[in-house]
């Protein structure tokens, strides 16, 4: 009974200090200081392969991935995700383990396989125990050099392919997304999204092996390691498992020349309760001196959370739940676009509110107060999202990929903050033109079709 008592009057006089205090403003938050690079050791052997160490942090264990150069980007026209049927099939096993082999030895090491593919890359990756980090390299290096490609999984893996495809062409999203691309890159993989279920059928072991042959060697590989390991042991397993294997071709990536010229694309899904809206167009790409402020003013305009649009179709009007705009940054071309899911009787009225604050953007510079908030938000996450070694590999193989310095990492978080508003308001009107952005419209073109007409008279005012 007493401990009760005691209890209750502690909990009385949390209460009372509760009520009895005004809710306190946190205070600032410090400014994010500039990033620094990690001291990192590079070696490069005679058949091409690269080898980038990269020492980092205190917890013992290290991150390894393996890139190498070459991913959809490479793909023929007719040969689309014959990419990542290469990729599943290396995930099957190497010629002297099996799948549940590999499985098993990188569960013992702390870790697992995983193999993946972007539009510019396909990547081995694993983390493991620090101690284990030379035997890791070695098993995924045999993962690399000699892929199994076993034809009892073909027919499985294909299914698994016409499964996944038949899934996304269900979702407005994709076949907005498929379509956006396809028509601001007309003539390049970069717009080339889905395969068709006849595509993945005609797919051969022998064209999996030919796109092996042609796009994997020496002259294109990158293994980056970076974590707490022993540098020496780490390289004297990298250079002993990838010494003998064959150079392969320079890889190089053709650059896709975005067109946009306005269009407006209505796919009619009948009874959407919702539509789904993408529009955007070319902005700089990495390699440009834009881009920075083009990624800050992306920030600021619809990709963050607190940023313009988001505010005014989401929190103000409630047109949309989750809108966000993003940059896309390809090879030596990046596309800014701008993404929702409206409610079908708000689709004009929500293209209405996107273009005013572009407008609004391109004709006044934004506040100091609300550039300052961007600038510590963006300085920040890129800092956060380079405190961890996976973090640190991803930055250097995005440098890799756009052919970057060092110092487009180093002198990034002072470049954001030496934005001022004239410049983001530069870059809007650079490069955000309303009447020239590729739109695509995913909904139900009955209800919706005369908002859009609307759009359309409201574009005919803008300059």
């Amino acid at each position: 009974m007493k401990n009760t008592i005691v209890i209750f009057v502690i909990c009385l006089a949390i209460i009372s200090i509760s009520f009895g205090q005004e809710k306190e403003t946190p205070p600032s938050g410090s400014e994010p200081k500039n990033f620094l690079l990690p001291q990192r050791e590079e070696l490069q052997l005679e058949n091409g392969v690269k080898l980038v160490m990269i020492p980092y942090g205190g917890i013992p264990k290290a991150s390894v991935r393996i890139t190498v150069s070459t991913g959809n980007i490479h793909e023929e026209i007719d040969k689309i995700w014959m990419s990542n049927l290469v990729s599943n099939l290396m995930q099957e096993g190497s010629i002297s383990m099996s799948a549940k082999d590999i499985a098993d030895k990188m569960a013992n090491m702390g870790g697992d396989l995983n193999i993946f593919v972007t539009p510019h890359n396909t990547n081995i990756q694993s983390s493991v125990l620090y101690e284990f980090v030379p035997d890791a390299i070695a098993l995924m290096v045999d993962v690399l050099i000699n892929p199994a490609f076993p034809e009892s999984e073909m027919v499985r893996l294909k299914n698994d392919m016409k499964r996944n495809l038949s899934v996304e062409l269900t979702k407005p999203g994709s076949l907005a997304t498929q379509e956006f691309f396809k028509q601001l890159y007309p003539n390049h993989p970069y717009g080339r999204y889905f395969p068709t279920e006849e595509m993945i059928d005609s797919y051969t072991l022998d064209d999996v092996k030919e796109f092996y042959g042609k796009n994997f060697g020496g002259k294109c590989t990158t293994i980056y390691i970076a974590g707490k390991f022993d540098i020496e042991k780490a390289k004297k397993a990298a250079v002993g498992a990838l010494t003998n294997w064959k150079e392969g071709l320079e890889s190089e990536y053709s650059i896709g020349e975005p067109v946009t010229q306005g269009e407006i694309t209505l796919i009619d899904r009948p009874g959407a309760p919702q539509s789904t809206l993408l529009v955007g167009l070319p902005v700089a790409d990495p390699s440009n001196p834009d881009y920075i402020a083009v990624d800050v003013m992306n920030s600021l305009l619809g990709g963050s959370f607190g940023s313009r649009i988001t505010s005014n179709i989401r929190e103000d009007k409630g047109y949309t739940y989750s809108p966000r705009s993003r940059v896309s940054a390809k090879y030596k071309s990046s596309i800014w676009y701008e993404q929702a899911d409206v409610t079908t009787e708000f689709t004009g009225p929500s293209l209405q509110e996107i273009s005013k604050e572009i407008e609004r953007l391109r004709n006044e510079a934004p506040s100091e107060k609300e550039l300052d908030g961007i600038k510590n938000y963006e300085a920040g996450l890129f800092v956060l999202r380079n405190s961890i070694p996976n973090g640190i590999i991803e930055q250097l193989v995005f440098l890799d990929v756009h052919d970057l310095e060092d110092d487009y990492l180093v002198n990034r978080v002072k470049e954001i903050y030496s934005l001022t508003p004239k410049d983001i308001q530069n870059m809007a009107k650079k490069y955000l033109r309303s009447k020239d952005m590729t739109l695509v419209i995913v909904g139900d073109k009955v209800k919706i079709q005369n908002q859009i007409d609307e759009y359309e008279k409201l574009l005919d005012t803008l300059k």
